[in-house]
C-alpha cells in the first residue's frame, strides 16, 4: 500500500525469508563459520542459540547452501517427539525403511539398527551424515539422551553421524544440568546468535530498504532507527514488523520520514505495549527502572507491577495502588494488590552523585579488594596488573561473570553509573550510589544502552594479547590454565601456545576462533578454570550468606 509513496519497488520490511534481502552482520557470519567449522570437526555436537526472530533459520539456509555434496542431510523441524517417534523421523529423513518385527509397534532397536547400517554403509562409500534439529529447545531430556547414544558409533577417525542443535538460549541451559554432562562435552562448536547493535539495526533498516528500490532518501530519521533498536532489542524479525507498521503508519500521516512519534505508535500497535510505555511525548520508553510501574506487554498481553529500583536514594512515602493506576494510566481495579512499604516511584533525573564515574570505578576496584588513586582509574588499575574492559550486551556480561558498571540514562537523556553485582535470569542487583536494589531485566532494559567496564587480571608479564607459538610467562600461564580446563597435564613451562587447544577452547566460548588470546579469552579462560576473581554468582551466593 505505502510503496508507491515511498518510491519503494516492493515491500522491504515482509518476513518471508527472501534471499534478496539477507544482511549478515558480524555476528551472522562468525555463526555460520562456527557451523562450516564443526561440519569439519569429525562429527559429534554443534550447538546454535539465539533470541526468537534472531536470525537462526537465516544462518541455517546459508550453512545448507554451503555442504559439500556428498552429505546426506536430515532436517527436523518438531522435535517434540517422543525418543521413538523421533528416531522414526530421523530415519524418514535420510530414507530409511523401518520395518518393526511381527506386525508390533515399532521400538527404539527396529529404528536403531538400520540407522545404524545406514551409517556404516555410507561411510564406507566416503559420505557424511548430518542430523539438524531446529527448535531443539522442545527436546526432552530423554530424547537428548538418545541423541547422544546416537553418537557412539564412530572409526578412530570421526564419529559417523553430526547433529546441530539450533534452538533458543534455554537451550543452552539444558545443557548445564548435571544429567545431561555427557553431552554437553560432546558439544565441539558453540556459538550464540546475538542481537544487532545500534549500528547494526541502522545498517539493516537501509539495507533492506535499498534492496526495495530506495532511492537514498533516508526514510527514517536517525533518532526513529535509534528508537527501533530500543523497541525491538535489534531482532531482526521484530525489526521488520515494527519497520512495516511504522511506513504504514507515516503514508497514512502524510509523512515523508517517520519520526520517533510514528515508531511508537507502531510499537503500541505490534508488540501491544500500553500507552505508559508507548507514549513518545514522555519518554516513557525510557521510563524509570523502578519505583511505579512498568508496562511491558509481547504477543498480546499487559503485565502491570512494581519494581523497586531506584537512580537515587529514595526515602518518600509508599504509593497507593490507585495513584500508581492513574499514573500508568490503568483502572486501579487492574492493579494487584502491593504491600503498604513499597518504595514510592524514582525521580525521573538521577542525582549529582551517581553521575560520578570515578566513584563507580572506586566500587568496582573495591571489589578486587583494591583501591584507586585520583587520576585515571584505568592507568592506575594497570599498576596492579588489573585492567579495564569495555563491552556491550546481556549475553557477554553473563559470559564474563563478573560485577560491572553498567552506563545508564536518566530521563534529560544523561549518563549515570550503576554497579553490576548479581544477574540471574529475570534480575540484575545493582549499587547506584551507596544504594543496593534488585531489579528486574525488563525495567533495566529501559535505562541501560547495552555498555558496560568490567575488569580482568592479566597474566604475570601480560602487556598485550599473544598469539599462538609464542613462548614466555604469559604462554605458560595460557597453558596451564587450558589444561585445567582440559583436565591434562601442565606443559613444561618455555612451551609454546598450543593453536588447536587455544582455538578449541575459543569456540567453545563462543568466541572468533582465532589463535590469539585477547582479554576476552583470558577473562573466559581464568573464569573457566576457576581462578579466584569476583564473579557475579560468587557475590550472590555471599549475599545470601
Amino acid at each position: 500500500m505505502y510503496q508507491p509513496f515511498f518510491q519503494l519497488s516492493q515491500p522491504p520490511f515482509s518476513i518471508a525469508p527472501d534471499p534478496r534481502y539477507l544482511f549478515m552482520s558480524e555476528r551472522h557470519r562468525e555463526a555460520l563459520a562456527h557451523l562450516l567449522f564443526g561440519l569439519k570437526g569429525g562429527g559429534g555436537f554443534v550447538l546454535l542459540t539465539g533470541e526468537i526472530g534472531a536470525g537462526k533459520t537465516t544462518v541455517c539456509r546459508l550453512f545448507l547452501e554451503q555442504i559439500p555434496a556428498r552429505c546426506n542431510i536430515a532436517y527436523l523441524f518438531n522435535p517434540k517427539q517422543s525418543v521413538t517417534e523421533l528416531l522414526q523421523s530421523i530415519c524418514d529423513e535420510f530414507n530409511i525403511k523401518v520395518s518393526p518385527r511381527n506386525n508390533a509397534a515399532v521400538t527404539v532397536k527396529d529404528c536403531i539398527d538400520p540407522l545404524n547400517t545406514f551409517l556404516l554403509r555410507t561411510h564406507a562409500v566416503k559420505q557424511n551424515n548430518i542430523l539438524i534439529i531446529d527448535e531443539a529447545q522442545n527436546l526432552s531430556a530423554d530424547v537428548l539422551e538418545q541423541l547422544r547414544l546416537l553418537t557412539n558409533l564412530e572409526t578412530n577417525e570421526r564419529k559417523l553421524l553430526q547433529i546441530i542443535l539450533i534452538g533458543q538460549p534455554e537451550l543452552r541451559s539444558m545443557l548445564d544440568r548435571p544429567e545431561l554432562e555427557q553431552l554437553a562435552q560432546r558439544v565441539i562448536a558453540r556459538f550464540h546468535l546475538a542481537a544487532l547493535s545500534e549500528g547494526e539495526t541502522a545498517q539493516y533498516i537501509a539495507h533492506r530498504l535499498a534492496v526495495a528500490g530506495g532511492n537514498n532518501e533516508p526514510l527514517f530519521s536517525e533518532r526513529a532507527m535509534r528508537r527501533v533498536h530500543q523497541c525491538t532489542r535489534g531482532i531482526p524479525r521484530r525489526i521488520n514488523l515494527l519497520c512495516d507498521r511504522a511506513l504504514l503508519g507515516a503514508y497514512a500521516a502524510g509523512l515523508r520520514q517517520v519520526d520517533v512519534a510514528t515508531i511508537d505508535e507502531a510499537a503500541h500497535e505490534v508488540f501491544r505495549l500500553d500507552g505508559a510505555v508507548a507514549s513518545a511525548s514522555a519518554l516513557r520508553w525510557r521510563s524509570a527502572l523502578a519505583g511505579g510501574v512498568v508496562g511491558v506487554v509481547l504477543l498480546g498481553g499487559v503485565l502491570l507491577g512494581y519494581n523497586r529500583f531506584a537512580a537515587a536514594p529514595v526515602r518518600t512515602a509508599a504509593v497507593s495502588p490507585v495513584r500508581a493506576a492513574a499514573v500508568a494510566g490503568a483502572p486501579a481495579a487492574a492493579m494487584p494488590l502491593v504491600p503498604a512499604t513499597m518504595p514510592a516511584p524514582v525521580p525521573r533525573v538521577a542525582s549529582s552523585a551517581a553521575r560520578d564515574l570515578p566513584a563507580a570505578y572506586q566500587r568496582l576496584a573495591r571489589l578486587w579488594q583494591l583501591t584507586i588513586a585520583d587520576g585515571d582509574a584505568c592507568n592506575a588499575l594497570q599498576k596492579e596488573n588489573v585492567y579495564c574492559f569495555d563491552g556491550r550486551g546481556l549475553t557477554d556480561l553473563r559470559q564474563l561473570d563478573r560485577p560491572a558498571i553498567l552506563i545508564l540514562n536518566d530521563d534529560d537523556g544523561r549518563d549515570y553509573y550503576a554497579v553490576l553485582t548479581r544477574l540471574s535470569d529475570k534480575s540484575a542487583t545493582l549499587q547506584i550510589d551507596g544504594i543496593v536494589d534488585t531489579v528486574s531485566l525488563s525495567a533495566l532494559a529501559r535505562r541501560w544502552n547495552g555498555d558496560f567496564i568490567t575488569l580482568w587480571r592479566g597474566p604475570a608479564g601480560y602487556r598485550t594479547s599473544v598469539s599462538a607459538g609464542t613462548r614466555g610467562p604469559v604462554a605458560d600461564w595460557l597453558g596451564a590454565q587450558l589444561a585445567i580446563v582440559d583436565g591434562v597435564p601442565t606443559p613444561a613451562d618455555g612451551t609454546v601456545i598450543d593453536e588447536k587447544r587455544l582455538r578449541r577452547f575459543q569456540l567453545m566460548q563462543g568466541l572468533k576462533p582465532d589463535g590469539i588470546a585477547g582479554p576476552q579469552t583470558l577473562m573466559r579462560l581464568a573464569s573457566a578454570a576457576g581462578l579466584a576473581e569476583p564473579r557475579l554468582q560468587s557475590l550472590s551466593v555471599a549475599a545470601r550468606k
